[in-house]
């Protein structure tokens, strides 16, 4: 069953328009989730809306919504007004400047989306404009109405279709200066700098999804099983916390032991205690051997 549309509308390059679906790259369809039983019956509970003052509940018909003006004073909307409220890119993605996609920081990237035509027709304005930009190796920049929100999109060939990652606001973002002040400015040692880089170069793997599972949600899937089968809750194993390194240097050292009998490249010899002018180069393995992921 295909995924059902999160939006519908259209995609403008000038005069060029084409309708265009977007669809939620992220599915949750696989995911554990949990219903809220009565303790004493077994049966899903539900809930409902009560008035504050009087502690009674309300139908569907009493509820409206409200959005407050002053301190317990509210202006009421209702939801066929919200449904009226019509900008431009409540329907149509207006690609009004391309930018090189590396450029945009990593941290005002959010939400992505599958783009494709929405019917046959749209299909060849749609493949001129993405190879357009694939071309010209541009990203487009657009507005777009999303969950009664105009958000910044950045628009993308990718393979037949397109991406679109919504943008966060520049008010919305915390600025690096306001939480990484504090980090002193100091200059790491060479050696200890160039263990850690033995330690990288030793884990260097390619990128691989299939390398990465939810290991919380496995464990909570054994909780499950347990329990269905009439068993007690398997004894979760306590995970060892770490704490902070007295030692950095013997803990480079170490680690770079404890990854070598692992099966990984033999640890390089190192001195008994970091020299302060030592060449970063120097530390650096020379076999070519690569080691994926864990």
């Amino acid at each position: 069953m295909a995924p059902r549309p999160a939006w519908k509308g259209y995609l403008k390059l000038s005069l060029v328009t084409c309708a265009v679906e977007l669809t939620n790259v992220v599915t949750h369809a696989e995911k554990v989730s949990f219903r809220v039983l009565s303790r004493k019956t077994g049966n899903t509970v539900k809930r409902i809306y009560v008035d504050s003052e009087t502690g009674k509940p309300l139908g569907d018909n009493d509820e409206i919504k409200g959005y407050e003006v002053d301190n317990g004073e509210f202006v009421n909307i209702e939801e066929e007004e919200i449904e009226a409220v019509q900008i431009e890119s409540s329907h149509t993605m207006s690609l009004d400047g391309f930018v090189d996609k590396s450029s945009i920081q990593q941290i005002y990237l959010d939400t992505p989306y599958y783009v494709a035509p929405a019917d046959k027709v749209s299909e060849e304005a749609f493949v001129v404009i993405r190879d357009a930009m694939s071309a010209r190796k541009m990203a487009g920049l657009a507005r777009i109405v999303l969950y009664q929100r105009e958000r910044p999109v950045v628009i993308e060939p990718l393979g037949k279709g397109m991406m679109l990652t919504t943008l966060r606001y520049g008010d919305t973002v915390r600025q690096t200066s306001a939480v990484l002040a504090n980090i002193k400015a100091a200059k790491s040692d060479d050696e200890m700098t160039a263990l850690a880089e033995h330690i990288i170069d030793k884990k260097l793997g390619k990128f691989d999804t299939a390398q990465f599972e939810d290991r919380y949600e496995n464990a909570l899937l054994e909780l499950v099983r347990a329990k269905k089968a009439g068993k007690k809750a398997p004894k979760p194993k306590a995970a060892p916390r770490p704490s902070n390194v007295v030692n950095l240097f013997d803990a480079l050292k170490k680690s770079l032991s404890s990854d070598a009998e692992a099966g990984g490249k033999p640890a390089a010899k190192t001195s008994s205690r970091p020299k302060a002018k030592s060449s970063a180069k120097a530390a650096k393995p020379k076999a070519a051997a690569r080691r994926k992921l864990a």
